[in-house]
């Protein structure tokens, strides 16, 4: 693992490297496939950008929020580039809804935006679990199978390999898919099912699973949750195009 990796004086924190990296690939990408579908005008890589930008203050906003009293003395602290001092479900509601907004006034297509944007994800999805590689964090549970790992004072089942080989698998099929058109939502419901079910199975390996309800894992539960719409979804899609 290398959260940090030191060039000169400066100290370069590798995790959060990976996923700006990831983010321009993924832009990268959306913009490929949207040109090889004849859309042009940067609607999606336009998208990308305002809600990546409307996530990072809505996550700094939400963790702000949720601890005034360290920001009360020292306003300047909400300019910390500290990853630690963001709030993901704040930054990712801020994030949708300043997409909804942006595709609205667009006049963008949902389920056609949300197939575009498929590749994209797949690839954020491979630079969040290279970005646990570097940092050590989704670590496994404490095992002895043969493979296990070295990491944070234990022999480990190596999670964040796990998830990087499933998080390429989606990628895999992204990419194989994308221009396959059997109804539109097809791409992205797709893929979400596979996350979904990767999640689901991958979570019994991780040593810092969230708890709920005594036993219950909150991934897994979230997880289930989105599985079971994707697959809802994917059958009323195909059924309204069957019609």
């Amino acid at each position: 693992m290398l959260p940090v990796i030191q060039i000169g004086p400066l100290a370069v924190q590798l995790p959060g490297l990976v996923i700006l990296a990831g983010v321009w690939f993924a832009t990268l990408v959306i913009d490929r496939q949207a040109r090889a579908r004849g859309e042009n005008d940067g609607s999606l890589g336009n998208l990308i950008f305002l809600g990546l930008v409307a996530g990072v203050l809505g996550a700094r906003l939400g963790f702000a929020a949720r601890n005034l009293n360290l920001y009360v003395e020292s306003p300047l602290g909400l300019l910390s580039l500290q990853p630690v001092a963001l709030d993901p479900a704040a930054g990712g509601l801020a994030a949708l809804v300043a997409a909804l907004v942006y595709g609205r006034r667009r006049g963008l297509s949902l389920w056609p935006s949300m197939d575009g944007l498929t590749p994209g994800l797949a690839v954020v999805g491979v630079a969040i679990a290279v970005a646990h590689v570097a940092s050590g964090d989704a670590f496994g549970a404490a095992s002895d199978v043969p493979w296990a790992i070295e990491l944070w004072g234990a022999r480990r089942h190596p999670s964040q390999f796990y998830e990087l080989l499933a998080a390429l698998g989606g990628l895999a099929l992204a990419l194989r898919f994308a221009n396959v058109s059997l109804f539109a939502g097809f791409l992205f419901l797709a893929w979400m099912s596979w996350t979904a079910a990767w999640v689901l199975v991958l979570e019994a390996f991780r040593g810092d699973s969230v708890l709920v309800f005594g036993s219950l894992r909150s991934a897994q539960l979230v997880s289930l949750a989105a599985l079971g719409g994707a697959l809802l979804g994917m059958h009323f899609r195909a059924k309204r195009t069957s019609c």
